[in-house]
């Protein structure tokens, strides 16, 4: 029969195995924007992607609050089955200048509804891919606060906004980082290396990127996520390693000593 100290050291080791994976898991289930960067003053198109957190109700709805302070003159959803989409307009204190054009509004939020019938079930994830620009050449990110709302009636506010210095919010706000522009096209803004064809259908320029760039910058975030789940498999063996050792080495000690 094992001892008394045995049997602690297992639950410890197994309390300190399911600690390292329950902290780890939710860092791979925010709501994000992807690709995570592009090129100021041009346009791009990118995934908002929604993971479906929950494991016993569905995501039926999400908003993606748009950046005031930042305008973009031109967005666009791309038609997703299933889904409905609104955009909703704000009337701009002060109009900027597109294409040699005052523009006095802007949009402000994008709603996407599931219909009857459908959602984001447990353990699937959805990408709303949205055309958008030209990018603002004064800031170097631009926050998407995004509400994602469960058939229950659930709503998670993906809306802190990440601090220098601090540890990363527990809810993050989707944040596209915006680089500085390496090209020009004809309409004199710069294209973005991951805006993809379904980006042209605004008639900016939004075609120009490279889309082999777009798969590949996923195909990396892809094989990040892949590095940190091994890496926090390779903890938790190595945890539960050690508390089998000490347990054989107690078990040892214990039969020499009778």
């Amino acid at each position: 029969m094992r001892s008394l100290p045995a049997r602690r050291t297992a639950a410890v080791a197994l309390a300190a195995a399911a600690s390292v994976v329950a902290l780890a898991g939710p860092a791979f289930a925010h709501v994000t924007v992807n690709p995570g960067s592009a090129e100021q003053g041009g346009y791009t198109a990118v995934d908002f992607r929604v993971p479906n957190e929950n494991d016993s109700a569905g995501t039926v709805k999400l908003e993606v609050n748009l950046p005031l302070d930042h305008p973009l003159a031109s967005v666009r959803t791309q038609p997703l089955p299933g889904w409905t989409s609104t955009v909703e307009k704000a009337k701009l204190d002060k109009p900027i200048k597109v294409h040699g054009n005052d523009v006095n509004e802007a949009v402000s939020k994008i709603t996407w509804t599931a219909d009857a019938g459908v959602k984001v079930a447990p353990g699937q994830f959805q990408e709303f891919r949205v055309s958008l620009g030209p990018l603002p050449t004064d800031t170097d990110a631009l926050v998407f606060k995004a509400l994602q709302t469960y058939e229950n009636g659930d709503v998670v506010r993906w809306i802190d906004e990440a601090k220098a210095g601090q540890p990363e919010p527990a809810k993050p706000a989707p944040v596209l980082k915006l680089t500085k522009a390496t090209s020009a096209d004809g309409h004199g803004v710069t294209a973005s290396a991951s805006a993809t064809p379904s980006a042209a259908a605004d008639g900016h320029g939004g075609g120009h990127g490279d889309a082999a760039k777009n798969d590949a910058a996923k195909d990396d975030k892809a094989s990040d996520s892949t590095a940190r789940v091994l890496g926090v498999v390779g903890i938790v063996v190595g945890v539960i390693g050690t508390a089998v050792g000490v347990l054989g080495l107690r078990r040892r000690n214990g039969g020499s000593a009778s």
